[in-house]
């Protein structure tokens, strides 16, 4: 693997570039280059020929024949502005993490706090359509692991992993997006609020060059980057064939820790975590259990806020409600409650965060 010290100027830079933007070229076929002729002004002063034993004749013509100087120019541009860096291989500030994975990106454009790369992370990741609870307890993991110290990664996705980066903002700590796009491109769009937050505060990463769209293929390949950045990865809710497994089976395979948090039989998004816990994924109820399996120190863990107090007629109804989701009729045969009584107690706990209102007229307890 090349590593050397940091490029000294804007023109070994756009080698790095020149390199990465030949279509068809692939990060392997990068590397290959690199490991058999060096630096990428290397690559690019090498004959056609000696070119074509490595990566064959038509991408040996495209390097040969390499012009990108508008996409070079854009990308220099861009990583001249405020809180934008590209790291290359070569740079000492590139990831060591991902540096011991089998497939590291030759290149990584990075949004605000690159130091955060340094630190020891864990990966919080789960469903989109993450339930009411689900999206509570990523929230709280992560302000918790990262009131421990613990940079957060997750992937910028709805649900779990937007629930994961707004408790690691938060309690004032770190979190690291990586995302499927470019790095000027924020999907899904409603995530561009907390996109801004997270470049201000932590750092918006991507391997792909700036003004790529999302495609379905993009967010596979990203989660093997969530993965081999952090120490080990949490998934809170997934269903099976669920992306987070895919995250999962990666981090196993790249010898880092995997955690899943158990959740209801009945839920097709605790299923994938079930499995994960059958097949060897470490149980955890809380952020303690994360930190002592990490060796990071039990009691490290700020406790969670307070909820607000129930009276005794809503703790009641708090217990006959159970933790799965419940129907508006269920709840009034097992508590015996007036329909305007129930309906005002439910208002009252929605309103205080401890109930949630469900699609279907269901509601569910949190916390």
């Amino acid at each position: 693997m090349i590593r050397s010290a940091s490029p000294d100027s804007d023109d070994d830079l756009a080698d790095w570039l020149r390199l990465a933007l030949t279509p068809g070229l692939g990060a392997a076929g990068q590397r290959s280059l690199l490991s058999a002729f060096g630096l990428p002004g290397q690559v690019f002063a090498t004959s056609r020929r000696q070119l074509a034993t490595v990566v064959g004749e038509t991408l040996a013509d495209r390097l040969r024949g390499n012009d990108h100087d508008d996409a070079v120019d854009a990308h220099l541009q861009w990583a001249g502005e405020a809180g934008n860096r590209i790291l290359t291989l070569a740079d000492p500030d590139y990831p060591r993490t991902l540096l011991d994975t089998a497939d590291p990106p030759t290149l990584l454009f990075a949004k605000g706090r690159v130091e955060l790369l340094a630190r020891p992370a864990l990966a919080i990741v789960g469903a989109r359509s993450a339930t009411p609870q689900g999206s509570a307890n990523a929230e709280a993991f992560a302000a918790a692991l990262a009131g421990a110290g613990l940079t957060v990664i997750s992937g910028l996705a709805l649900g779990i992993d937007a629930a994961a980066h707004r408790g690691a903002i938060d309690q004032q700590g770190g979190t690291i997006a990586v995302i499927g796009t470019g790095a000027d491109r924020i999907y899904p769009a409603r995530n561009q609020q907390l996109a801004r937050r997270i470049a201000e505060q932590g750092l918006i990463l991507s391997e792909f060059p700036l003004g790529t769209a999302a495609r379905r293929h993009h967010f596979p390949m990203r989660n093997r980057l969530i993965s081999g950045l952090a120490r080990g990865v949490l998934v809170v809710e997934a269903a099976i064939g669920s992306g987070s497994l895919i995250t999962a089976r990666l981090a196993g395979e790249q010898g880092r820790e995997v955690f899943a948090i158990p959740g209801s039989i009945h839920s097709p998004l605790s299923k994938g975590c079930h499995r994960l816990i059958r097949d060897g994924a470490k149980l955890v109820e809380g952020a303690d259990d994360v930190l002592e399996e990490l060796g990071w120190g039990r009691g490290a863990a700020p406790a969670p806020a307070a909820a607000p107090k129930a009276s005794d007629a809503e703790s009641r109804l708090l217990a006959t409600m159970g933790h799965d989701p419940v129907d508006g009729d269920t709840l009034l045969q097992r508590s015996g409650l007036t329909t305007e009584v129930l309906s005002a107690m439910l208002l009252a706990m929605e309103l205080d965060g401890r109930v949630a209102r469900l699609p279907g007229g269901r509601f569910q307890r949190i916390l």
